[in-house]
């Protein structure tokens, strides 16, 4: 009894050890220790030594493109109100959570300065243009790699505008549904990932994904048993509101 049980756990050992070791994902910087989608969120990730920063992004009334997740500012500012209808002067007025501003998305770029990859979600519409033009800008004129962006949507249509825009950026296709059914367009995109909910991914669908040749950065995993789970599917990339749980 005692040689079976020994036996067994060196195979676990063994399955441990050569367990893919997935990237790390900032998910909204680390907002599990400052306001999301700020550059304190931002510098917190970085200083916590994730590979990738997610962040989400809408194109504002007076044209900016300013990073935040909700489609109100409700929740988390002194505002309130569509998010889309306001200014860049209007935006300066408020007050996120901590005493946080919101940043555009020259500030997160220039703050991060090459150092991590980004993954930039089009949360909102018509956002595409803008993102491509400043994405270019900065690898252009301010040395960011272009392998250090990767442009991720659930609106399809944002991320068929981007392709047709620029025929070379990283695609990664966001889905809440069945990961399986995203497959069709993350090929028609010419994707590099599929962006799963961790619940709907399990060893047979994430194979699927990676038989048609496609990466997985699941999101949002916070606890350690799911983190685990993950990592023994075998996943490209966590999204976490932890960074230094992935370890």
């Amino acid at each position: 009894m005692k040689k079976v049980f020994l036996i067994f756990l060196i195979a676990l050992t063994l399955a441990s050890c050569t367990m893919k070791k997935p990237i790390i994902i900032g998910h909204r910087g680390a907002m599990g220790h400052e306001t999301e989608n700020t550059l304190a969120s931002i510098q917190k990730a970085m200083d916590l030594g994730v590979d990738m920063i997610e962040i989400d992004v809408f194109k504002i009334k007076s044209g900016e493109i300013v990073v935040f997740h909700d489609e109100t500012v409700d929740r988390l500012t002194n505002g309130a109100g569509k998010i889309e209808g306001y200014s860049i002067v209007e935006l300066g007025r408020l007050k996120l959570d901590g005493g946080h501003k919101i940043p555009m998305l020259q500030d997160v770029l220039k703050l991060m300065n090459n150092k991590v990859a980004l993954n930039i979600e089009l949360k909102g519409e018509n956002t595409a243009d803008r993102v491509n033009h400043i994405m270019n800008s900065y690898i252009e004129n301010n040395g960011w790699s272009p392998e250090n962006f990767v442009i991720s949507s659930f609106k399809w249509d944002e991320l068929r505008d981007m392709r047709k825009l620029n025929p070379n950026v990283q695609i990664a296709v966001l889905t809440e549904e069945n990961p399986v059914e995203a497959i069709p367009v993350a090929k028609e995109l010419n994707a590099v990932a599929i962006n799963p909910y961790y619940k709907n991914l399990d060893l047979e669908t994430a194979n699927k994904i990676r038989e048609a040749g496609l990466k997985t950065y699941v999101w949002t995993v916070n606890e350690d048993y799911d983190i685990d789970a993950m990592k023994r599917i075998g996943v490209d990339g966590i999204i976490t509101n932890y960074p230094e749980r992935i370890r």
